[in-house]
């Protein structure tokens, strides 16, 4: 049972980073080319939707080529200057795509629909029906898009639920494209709703209605997004179960007596500090101690296979009442 759970943890970090991976190619791709014809979209007709619309694609494929800008310097050799590494870089592009996100997206939409409502504008000409066609073929694609990221995190996910997943995620790819695609969809039947409602009523007030939804929606998510991010830049601790797997592993190494406390602190998404004091016994010479530290450490390694674990153990006697802290004792972050 425990070797098929440490296969099954292994399993599941490679494909959370291979399936992040290609969710960030399948959203880049679609937002390009959805970009271009909304822009197209915006030009013939002036919709502000439209506009609203096309400068959101446009965030999103920046926001997908800071992913893949993230996942890359990430996996730099450490230094002496960062001894960890530089996993971190991927939480720290993240947290820069809420920002992308909440300024480029969420405040130029707000900005463009107060001034639409002040100089409200309807949908005439020949072209009126290009905003629609451009609006449902949109559609289509985020759906590709969308249902990619979906299928990718199912890989990952097991039995969570979806908020759930997203708030203890340590690999910030998948959550990000999961939003931002939802985001697209959502704005896009916003618009949709918008450009429609002129079309029919002559009025453009309502694209201007449009354009401030799809903007609340995305300060909304920005929001949203960069709440996690910083969770993961100040650093948390290891799921719960990886916690238990390692505790066991070094609770049963011979030569230790039991853990009196231990932390972990992700300094990447499969990077993992691990701090420990393990009690010995007065007996035991210093040789002795420190093969029960290696085997510990070995065996925590091995319980954890699709972790890089960053591991000090230090020795010391049992003097009793040095537990785990009660906020340790309740649950670790999942």
């Amino acid at each position: 049972m425990a070797a098929e759970c440490r296969k099954g943890n292994h399993y599941a970090a490679r494909v959370s980073t291979e399936g992040g991976t290609r969710a960030i190619v399948a959203a880049l791709a679609a937002n390009l080319g959805i970009a271009v014809t909304k822009f197209v979209a915006y030009v013939l007709t002036g919709s502000s939707s439209m506009l609203a619309e096309a400068v959101h694609s446009v965030a999103d494929s920046g926001n997908q080529a800071l992913l893949l800008l993230g996942g890359r310097r990430a996996r730099k050799q450490a230094t002496p200057q960062h001894p960890f590494g530089y996993g971190r870089e991927r939480y720290f592009w993240a947290f820069v795509v809420s920002i992308v996100l909440f300024t480029v997206g969420g405040l130029f939409a707000l900005y463009e629909a107060w001034h639409k409502f002040g100089h409200p504008e309807p949908i005439e000409g020949t072209w009126w029906w290009v905003p629609i066609a451009v609006l449902l073929v949109s559609i289509a694609l985020e759906s590709f898009s969308f249902r990619t990221a979906i299928h990718e995190s199912n890989q990952v996910r097991g039995r969570r639920p979806w908020a759930q997943f997203i708030r203890s995620a340590k690999a910030p790819e998948l959550p990000v494209v999961l939003l931002e695609d939802f985001a697209a969809l959502i704005g896009l039947i916003f618009a949709l709703f918008g450009v429609g409602l002129t079309l029919l009523t002559h009025n453009g007030v309502w694209d201007a209605v449009g354009t401030a939804l799809i903007g609340i929606l995305l300060v909304t998510v920005a929001i949203t997004l960069s709440v996690e991010m910083k969770s993961l830049l100040l650093g948390e601790a290891g799921s719960v179960e990886n916690v238990r797997l390692i505790e066991q592993a070094i609770a049963g190494s011979d030569g230790v007596d039991r853990i009196i406390h231990m932390r972990t602190l992700h300094v990447g998404p499969e990077e993992l500090l691990v701090a420990a004091k393990v009690a010995v016994t007065t007996t035991d010479t210093a040789e002795e101690i420190a093969d029960a530290i290696n085997r510990a450490e070995l065996g925590a390694r091995q319980a954890v296979p699709a972790l890089t674990l960053l591991m000090y153990i230090e020795p010391d006697l049992d003097r009793g009442g040095l537990g785990r802290p009660s906020w340790e004792r309740g649950s670790a972050t999942a």
